[in-house]
């Protein structure tokens, strides 16, 4: 082996490379877009594109000096930089999360530690007025040794943050050679033990700068509220003059001055100051002659008071999301587009907050959230996780996190280490305005070294928060200091553990750094986790578990569904399988119905009430008055239907206040009459345009029984005849034959006018796809036997007359090898035009766990695919995730019901329905209850979706399958933390059920 092992020496975490600075991209002149447009900075030379690679599996096994010049390069192959190495058919992807990847030895890394050469040329043509070069790395994974024509330059680390080395005794005119070696795994390895795919490479931008041997190398802005804008400058060579100006979004200068010393303040008149809502920026140009830097420039003050965090001296709420570097076809490769793309969904639905979870983001990510007006808690490079998984006499996970500290985060061998992070994370990013909160890491547990780093983040840079939610697993054997700490911080907390943190006198505002974990079909919970975080001021919001589902895209199948592999696909062993498709988007970034959710919880402007003509509403945006951005229209529905419809008087609502207008409506004396209000945008904001909806709220005015039911389909109406057997009862006319089990206490045939509308026997259901957020209860829901329960009916009498057939039943559901789960009385009446009426009087046993669903399933053809139905949609909808719409009359077909998560799972149903029809081929079938129902109708099983683990391997049954649900259990995010709030758990041991079926 040819190198030094700086990979696993922790005291040499860099090597060569020139101080930590703040991001900036130098130019002769101003430049008009230093953000989206930097490359037209003429002293910037990006150095992407298709660089020489080869792939070593060992380090172990570099035995020649690549590096060199005249080094054969006949069997590199080429690899695209920016990219993931894993991308490109070298090494496996590995999801995994908490675990280490490699045996638990810090600082040391297996011998078998891959590795990947890379070398490219370039041209270099010298500037007179700038004949300084730096090179610039702003993200590699693991760690990187460089190399300029055959000359060692130096080794860096800390994947997600910039290295720059100063190649100018090195570099020549014409033509230079670049060699760069990156290791898979370094000492720093230990620190980023990510929930994500482990992917490796050159994976952020990587170019020149050219710079002036007299001028500035780093600077701090501060922009107050009250104008005053302070530049701290650091210097190299002759205090040359800088011209200091900013200007406002017009371009007009509205502050100048000259200095040669190193800080110069500027005073805006009539500051426009910034925030989420109104992110107003200054533009800054620094001109020290042969050199300009443009910078944005935000005014704002970040602050606790009365254990309430203010922006500007307002209280604000986060209403934010975790987000990951991940995309199914580069990886954490990620480009401006991609950013942007993020940021424009995220607008699109309420988010005015990001975590970066959890380590930096790139430099321009950070300008576009200055840019677009999001609160940014910026999140070192630190997850030391795997300690708490060490192998333990004990087991209990409270013994685990009293240890977890131990090996690393409290041994002061690793403080260097952890400062370092957390200084490379800091200092880049301290001008960005967007940037509240600093986040020392993630999942690590605290100890001396983290006690340290909080020190110097809060002596360099007072003003901004600071976090760090893993301060809560620590030794016990001494007093921890948390003085540097701001905000406490909780991941999944139950509801009721924020009531209980509030109600003993808190003395720090309460954050929910991760919170509603959306794995699959999830974030049932959102609106309640809304209703504690807005009753009180000491909690300044969350942050949603997680923004996007990691997958791998690996093309499409022969039918166009796109194939998404996750953990465990690549026939690696240890991994955490489909625990990473947990965001609010699926990996095409196609919003789930959790971001729906979402958008509509957190719309600004919400009813409070309806009450004698006058409609009162809460504007929750933090500076914002209504006036300014809404216009606010109401829709009234009975029974599905519109009944009116408007815009409301302008009002002029303020921020965290209410208002009223006058509404007066004409409220049918029937039917079920829901209220809603939308909140429309009035003016462009930043990625929205006048026009966008903010989202919708509803009330419920009359809760009473459906009145406006559809004309009932039947059939030509007939006497009916019954035959007996001792297994069946055959009901039956002209128009139709239904025979009934008298096993099972259910139909297996109804056919109509000579066609069977039942393509299997019907079936009483009390099972569901697993979710993620079944989990927890799965294994219990299985060894009750729920997932295996058959049905056995006792006593079966008939009788009948003119109106019809009545059929009696007791059954039971039960599973092999255990009791019965439920006793169950059965009631069908048949008319002579066909509706069937069945009356199911369920008790559980109390033995046995919560139910997943309580229902009937129907197996119909595939040809009856269209769907009619009033509830609530248009999307899909739970017990408790039900603000993904709103109540009214929807039309959509079978296919379109199913949701393609990644992992096949429960799916599509719609919840609080009155009535469905489904029709094909002249024949409709519709179904009404005596209470509001559910259902789903879908061209899958549930068996299929279970048995398969990808949606691109789900095969259509030929049939459409007819879900009508009592209830099914809520989903809440018990994926994750906690458990399930009692008002949507279905633990009911009695239950009544009317369904009607009508068929014509």
């Amino acid at each position: 082996m040819l190198l030094p092992r700086h990979y696993e020496n922790l005291h040499i975490l860099h090597e060569n490379t020139l101080p930590n600075r703040a991001y900036y991209i130098p130019a002769s002149v101003r430049l008009d877009d230093p953000v989206e447009n930097r490359e037209a900075s003429d002293r910037l030379q990006l150095l992407g594109g298709d660089w020489l690679f080869r792939y070593y599996p060992s380090v172990e096994d570099l035995d020649d000096p690549f590096w060199e010049e005249t080094f054969d390069t006949d069997d590199f192959t080429i690899l695209p930089v920016p990219s993931v190495w894993q991308n490109h058919g070298y090494d496996t992807h590995q999801y995994i999360d908490g675990q280490y990847p490699f045996p638990m030895d810090p600082p040391y890394l297996p011998y078998d530690n891959p590795c990947g050469a890379y070398r490219r040329t370039f041209d270099y043509h010298p500037c007179a007025q700038a004949p300084l070069v730096h090179l610039s790395f702003e993200g590699v994974d693991s760690c990187l040794y460089v190399w300029l024509n055959g000359q060692y330059i130096g080794y860096s680390q800390v994947s997600h943050s910039t290295s720059e080395f100063d190649l100018t005794p090195h570099i020549r005119e014409g033509n230079n050679t670049l060699a760069v070696l990156v290791v898979k795994w370094c000492d720093g390895s230990y620190f980023e033990d990510q929930d994500k795919f482990r992917m490796s490479g050159i994976f952020r931008d990587v170019y020149l700068l050219q710079r002036t041997v007299d001028g500035i190398t780093d600077y701090t802005v501060h922009g107050a509220p009250d104008g005053t804008v302070t530049v701290t400058m650091e210097r190299r060579g002759q205090p040359v003059p800088v011209t200091l100006t900013l200007y406002d979004r017009e371009n007009h200068p509205v502050a100048h001055t000259v200095t040669t010393g190193n800080t110069a303040v500027l005073s805006v008149p009539a500051p426009r100051l910034w925030s989420a809502e109104d992110p107003y920026l200054y533009t800054l140009t620094m001109d020290a002659g042969d050199e300009y830097i443009t910078e944005q420039v935000g005014l704002r003050d970040i602050r606790v008071a009365h254990n309430t965090v203010l922006l500007n001296g307002s209280p604000i709420k986060f209403h934010g999301v975790n987000r990951h570097d991940s995309d199914p076809q580069t990886g954490f490769a990620i480009s401006v587009a991609q950013m942007k793309r993020d940021l424009t969904v995220m607008r699109q639905h309420n988010i005015n907050a990001i975590r970066t979870s959890h380590y930096p983001n790139a430099p321009q990510f950070y300008q576009l959230c200055d840019r677009y007006g999001f609160y940014v808690m910026d999140e070192a490079d630190m997850e030391a996780e795997g300690p708490i998984h060490a192998y333990r006499r004990y087991t209990r996970p409270e013994e685990r996190r009293e240890h977890w500290h131990e090996m690393i985060i409290d041994d002061p061998r690793y403080t260097e280490t952890v400062v370092d992070r957390v200084q490379r994370c800091v200092i880049r990013d301290k001008n960005r305005p967007s940037v509240v909160i600093w986040s020392a890491g993630n999942e690590s547990a605290y100890g001396c070294t983290v006690e340290e780093a909080l020190r110097w983040i809060k002596h360099y840079d007072p003003t901004r928060l600071t976090h760090y939610e893993s301060a809560l697993y620590h030794t016990k054997d001494r007093k921890m200091d948390y003085s540097c700490l701001d905000l406490y911080s909780r991941m999944y907390p139950a509801v009721g553990d924020i009531h209980r943190y509030m109600a003993n006198q808190p003395d720090k505002p309460y954050v929910l750094c991760e919170y509603s974990h959306g794995l699959g079909n999830s974030n049932g919970d959102l609106e309640d986790y809304f209703e504690v975080i807005e009753a009180y001021d000491a909690v300044c919001g969350g942050f949603v578990w997680e923004w996007c589902d990691h997958a791998i895209y690996k093309g499409d199948t022969p039918d166009g569904k796109p194939i998404y592999y996750y953990g465990g696909d690549h026939g690696e062993w240890q991994h955490n399988r489909w625990y990473c498709l947990d965001g609010l988007v699926h990996p095409d970034r196609r919003p789930k119905s959790g971001l729906l959710e979402f958008k509509n919880v957190h719309t600004p402007v919400r009813i409070v009430r309806w009450q004698d003509g006058d409609l009162t509403l809460h504007n929750y945006r933090d500076f914002t008055d209504t006036a300014a951005y809404a216009s606010l229209r109401y829709r009234l529905t009975c029974d599905g239907v519109t009944v009116a419809e408007g815009t409301l008087p302008a009002v002029a609502i303020p921020p965290h206040g209410e208002g009223t207008v006058p509404l007066v409506l004409e409220v049918p004396t029937e039917g079920r009459c829901f209220l809603q209000v939308e909140t429309v945008l009035t003016r462009a904001e930043g990625l929205l345009p006048a026009g966008h909806p903010l989202g919708m709220h509803e009330i419920t005015v009359a809760d009473r029984p459906c009145a406006s039911l559809p004309m009932a389909p039947v059939l030509p109406a007939s006497p009916l005849a019954v035959r007996e057997d001792h297994r069946t009862l055959t009901v039956e006319n002209r128009c139709l034959r239904y025979v009934y089990d008298k096993r099972t206490g259910l139909f297996r045939e109804l056919t109509v006018e000579g066609k069977p509308l039942l393509q299997r026997p019907m079936e009483l259901d009390i099972w569901r796809a697993p979710m993620g957020i079944d989990r927890n209860n799965l294994d219990t829901w299985k060894a009750a036997g729920l997932n295996r329960a058959v049905t056995r009916a006792y006593e079966t009498s008939y009788t009948a007359d003119g109106d019809g057939v009545d059929i009696r039943t007791t059954l039971s559901m039960t599973p092999i090898g255990l009791q019965r789960i439920l006793t169950v009385q059965a009631t069908w009446h048949i008319s002579p035009t066909g509706s069937i009426r069945v009356t199911l009087d369920a008790v559980k046993d109390p033995d046995f766990p919560l139910l997943p669903r309580f229902g009937l399933r129907l197996f119909l053809p595939k040809t009856m695919c269209q769907v009619r139905y009033s509830g609530i949609g248009p999307e899909e909808s739970y017990y408790d995730k039900r603000r993904t719409g709103y109540h009214g009359v929807f039309d959509t077909t079978v296919e379109a019901m199913h949701v393609d998560y990644v992992y096949p799972q429960e799916n599509g149903s719609r919840s609080d329905c009155d009535y469905l029809q489904l029709t094909g081929e002249g024949r409709t079938l519709q179904v009404t209850a005596g209470e509001p129902f559910s259902f789903s109708a879908s061209p899958y099983t549930r068996e299929e979706l279970e048995q398969k683990g990808h949606s691109y391997e789900l095969e259509p049954c030929g049939h459409t399958v007819l879900c009508i649900d009592y209830r099914q259990n809520g989903l809440g995010s018990t994926s994750c933390g906690v458990v399930l709030l009692p008002p949507y758990r279905f633990d009911q041991l009695d239950i009544h059920f009317e369904v009607q079926l009508d068929i014509g």
